[in-house]
């Protein structure tokens, strides 16, 4: 027998449910109120069980709130478990488990304001002598806790150019370092429709008080260039850029450009690192408090701890900043228990609705924002997931401000930031917004950070915190073994000041960062037959969704197009059955949490040469998908791309790397690749936070690709008939390069090869290719979805819901394309990670401006270009010659999100 206190906690008094403190088995008994109450299933660690009768039909409670409601009579002992978090734990072979659910989920019924109830208190009382930190003075306003040097994408076209500058700068004397922000957004032909809260973020990066310097970088042609974010801040009064700046438009070559603008860069680093820290105000601090890798305990511990600690820069004169709208969902009591005035109080609800609205124009509701980590670790649904999240709001402190994604911030106290749940994306907006220190609350043990502002991370737990020490600032679990949470306030308290001042949190220590900006939405408004309601009421599954929505397969079988009989021989592989141009070992991220990590790694195992002979190179995929976004269509094309990876000719040997508490974990790919009939023991498994963090994790990766002795691939004779090529255009075309294309598909497609074609592609908008390759100027639809795998070779065309050309590149490769060749006029491309981009252009102005960046230039009739671009492609299928864009460093990786898909 055990007593209550040991094994279960209690959010609140007169809550009818308690939280399991640990792994509790069937049978189990448990003193409880002078009472013996005997357990008849399992609860998991963080799992909630009855502690007083409830009838069929009530309400079961947290924080005195009702998450769900009983599906029969409940007696003191019996397990909670509604119908997704029984799945959840049934997934993962859980013993001693009901047969069925104990309970369903609280409806999401629109909040109703009752402004009678509302409290217009007073913020809590200031110190009598606030303190001070060392920061670096700005002339534009609040002190910085650090002091960077910038290099600002404005979209995702210029990403790759500003990460490999960034990289010829590391190690120099700049204050801080210089670091790239590098994102996926802007980056289509079109305006896209997050643009203000694109601008409004770049143009609050320029302004953070922790940049130093900054320089704007953006490509010819961008619809989110450096004078858009010129004129936005013209246009919305913001402050002129105090700092050294400049804005550099990416016009030549990528070398001649790396060069250009590290010109710009060199003289500021001295002025940077001269800069001092001074004594401070801590009302200069502007504190983003985020949560990510929630569990039950998150709002027992961390975000009670983080909020008390925001109080505490509250009362010196400072700011905090809450943010997820869809995680403050089924939380607007508790939220607006305090609040300014009633005009804040509509606001928000205003935000609460438009969020809403927004991902149901997609067919979703923000049920779909709990992570597969969380419903594991206890958070059931998106109430239970909200009400411990608003708990970084202490009741005591009172709400003063709503703003938009991004807006500066309006003045001190505690301001609510509209943001979506994604951790990384909301915490971009906050940045945006001014903040220069984030509070980051995690039970899982999320590993996040940001470039150029120091995260702290809370963890939970005090298992966990010892599992990630290296990690993790904050043990949090201290509360939970008896430590008061006014002396954990005061220690971290002391800690917040101390990394303002300069000392280095856990995540900065790792050289750990990412950036993610609020992605784009495709719908614009409600859509019939798959928009949701407010409400939440109206359900659709992908069956009922058209097909081009929801991206679905297609049948895979080629379009009859024209062939040749020719034949380019080059040098292939002998890869175990089949010839390939190169053996990949692939480190594969489950999601954006995991990439820089894996990145990291696979730059060591390429290094050090882990897999020995057996592959030709190390690849990692970092991407900003498999958590924080939606389920459904996006998340089905997203599985497909990433088994359609795991699963390419080229991928020799493959690993996957997650990070612990997301969507897409590694039990749900085993799933999938035994769903598409592969083998999971062919891959390996690794796991940030179950294996114990960066370094006992890159052991566990090591040890995995250095345990096999699989022998070197062979050389051998063979043809162009042995690869799978996407062919593109961008630009210009002239009718001699649209049939040299054609030409050189066809002889592909004639020796047993295949073609991949982007259905919005150039190419297939120019009658000559359709001609030359068709035999016809009728329209040619899609054979695959996007990144769908061919079912027999031949000609294809790959669905393609955008025009971003990173996303275009990663569903060419997805298919099993393992080279592209593109021709290029007025720009050249970045390269993709995994599957070779060759450029060529018969264009003669990009000749003489980008002539440095092709890999081939075309002159003559359609046969010559032809004959040079079949040449090409044999040269890097040979490993005779590497493509200019991956030499340099100019690649990157992008999955798309669909037509459905948005940021939860």
């Amino acid at each position: 027998m055990v007593r209550f206190e040991q094994i279960g906690v209690l959010p609140e008094p007169g809550d009818n449910v308690a939280i399991a403190s640990r792994r509790l088995e069937a049978g189990t008994e448990v003193e409880l109120g002078g009472a013996t109450i005997t357990l008849p299933h399992t609860v998991l660690e963080g799992h909630r069980f009855v502690v007083a009768p409830v009838a069929a039909g009530a309400a079961l409670t947290s924080w005195n709130t009702a998450f769900a409601r009983a599906s029969r009579d409940l007696l003191p002992g019996d397990y909670v478990c509604t119908p997704t978090s029984l799945a959840a734990v049934t997934a993962r072979g859980v013993d001693g488990l009901p047969g069925e659910p104990s309970a369903t989920n609280e409806p999401l019924d629109p909040f109703e304001l009752d402004e009678s109830a509302l409290r217009f208190g007073a913020q809590v009382t200031s110190v009598e002598q606030p303190g001070t930190f060392l920061g670096y003075p700005r002339a534009q306003g609040p002190a910085g806790t650090r002091n960077h040097v910038v290099l600002l994408a404005t979209s995702s076209r210029s990403s790759g150019f500003v990460t490999e500058l960034a990289r010829r700068f590391d190690g120099a004397a700049a204050g801080d370092g210089v670091v790239p922000v590098a994102h996926t957004e802007g980056g289509e032909d079109e305006v896209p429709n997050n643009l203000h809260f694109l601008l409004a973020t770049l143009a609050g990066f320029t302004l953070n008080p922790n940049v130093g310097a900054v320089l704007i970088v953006d490509t010819e042609g961008d619809v989110v260039s450096g004078e858009a974010i010129k004129n936005f801040m013209a246009e919305h009064d913001y402050p002129s850029i105090k700092v050294p700046h400049a804005y550099f438009t990416r016009a030549g070559g990528f070398e001649h450009d790396l060069t250009a603008a590290g010109a710009l860069i060199e003289p500021w680093l001295p002025i940077v690192d001269a800069q001092q820290r001074a004594e401070v105000p801590l009302a200069d601090l502007r504190i983003a408090l985020q949560c990510g890798g929630s569990d039950a305990f998150s709002g027992i511990s961390a975000n009670p701890l983080a909020g008390q600690v925001s109080a505490e820069v509250i009362r010196h004169g400072g700011t905090a900043v809450l943010a997820e709208t869809d995680e403050l969902i089924g939380a607007e009591p508790y939220v607006l228990k305090n609040v300014r005035d009633l005009a804040t109080a509509k606001r928000f609800l205003a935000t609460i609705k438009s969020f809403k609205e927004r991902v149901g124009w997609h067919g979703h509701t923000a049920e779909g924002n709990p992570s597969g980590g969380n419903v594991y670790r206890g958070l059931y649904n998106i109430v239970l997931k909200s009400i411990g999240a608003a708990r970084k709001l202490p009741r005591e402190v009172r709400l003063d401000h709503v703003i938009d994604y991004g807006e500066p911030l309006p003045g001190d106290g505690y301001i609510f930031m509209d943001s979506p749940g994604n951790d990384l994306e909301s915490v971009a907006g906050q940045v945006g917004s001014g903040c220069n220190l984030i509070f980051f609350t995690t039970g899982n043990g999320s590993i996040t950070n940001f470039p150029f502002v120091p995260t702290l991370k809370f963890v939970t737990t005090s298992a966990r915190y010892e599992r990630l020490r290296a990690e993790m600032d904050v043990d949090a679990g201290k509360y939970l073994t008896g430590t008061s949470m006014a002396d954990l306030t005061a220690q971290t308290f002391d800690l917040v000041v101390r990394v303002a001042s300069g000392e280095k949190s856990a995540g900065e220590r790792a050289g750990h960062s990412q950036v993610s900006i609020w992605r784009n939405w495709k719908q614009t408004g409600p859509r019939e037959g798959i928009s949701i309601t407010t409400d939440g009421r109206m359900s659709r599954t992908l069956a009922d969704l058209p097909s081009e929505d929801r991206d679905a397969p297609l049948d895979g079988l080629p379009h009859r197009g024209l062939t040749s009989d020719g034949r380019t021989r080059t040098e292939l592989l002998a890869v175990d059955d089949r010839l390939v141009p190169e053996a990949v070992g692939l480190i594969l991220p489950t999601s954006l949490c995991s990439g820089q990590i894996a990145l990291r790694i696979a730059g060591q195992a390429e290094l050090e040469k882990w897999a020995g002979d057996a592959v030709t190179r190390m690849v990692a995929l970092p991407h900003t998908e498999g958590c924080g976004s939606s389920g459904g269509a996006s998340e089905e094309t997203f599985a497909r791309i990433m088994l359609g990876y795991l699963l390419h000719p080229n991928t020799r040997m493959a690993l996957l790397l997650e990070h612990g508490c997301e969507k897409t974990h590694n039990d749900y790919f085993r799933s999938r690749l035994v769903e598409a009939g592969a083998d999971p023991s062919r891959f390996g498994w690794a796991s940030i936070q179950a294996d114990g963090g960066l370094d006992a994790v890159g052991g566990r990766v090591k040890d995995w690709f250095s345990g096999f002795r699989i022998p070197a691939p062979v050389a051998r004779d063979g043809d162009l008939g042995a690869l799978t090529i996407g062919l593109e255009a961008r630009g210009p075309l002239s009718d001699a390069t649209a049939e040299a294309l054609a030409l050189t598909g066809r002889e592909i497609v004639g020796s047993g090869g295949s073609v991949v074609l982007s259905s919005r592609g150039a190419l297939l908008a120019d009658d000559g290719f359709r001609t030359a390759a068709f035999g016809s100027t009728d329209p040619v639809g899609p054979t695959i979805a996007h990144g769908q795998r061919l079912a027999e070779p031949g000609w294809h065309v790959m669905r393609m819901p955008g025009t971003d050309w990173m996303e275009t590149a990663t569903g060419f490769g997805a298919t099993g394309v393992q080279q592209i060749l593109a021709h290029v006029a007025g720009g050249t491309l970045s390269a993709q990670r995994f599957v070779p981009v060759v450029e060529f252009s018969n264009d003669p102005e990009t000749v003489a401006t980008y002539g440095d960046d092709l890999d081939a230039v075309a002159t003559g009739d359609a046969a010559e270009q032809a004959r040079t671009a079949l040449d090409t492609i044999a040269a890097v299928a040979a490993r005779r010659l590497v493509p200019k864009a991956v030499a340099s460093g100019n690649v990157g990786f992008q999955i798309t999100r669909g037509l459905l898909g948005t940021s939860m």
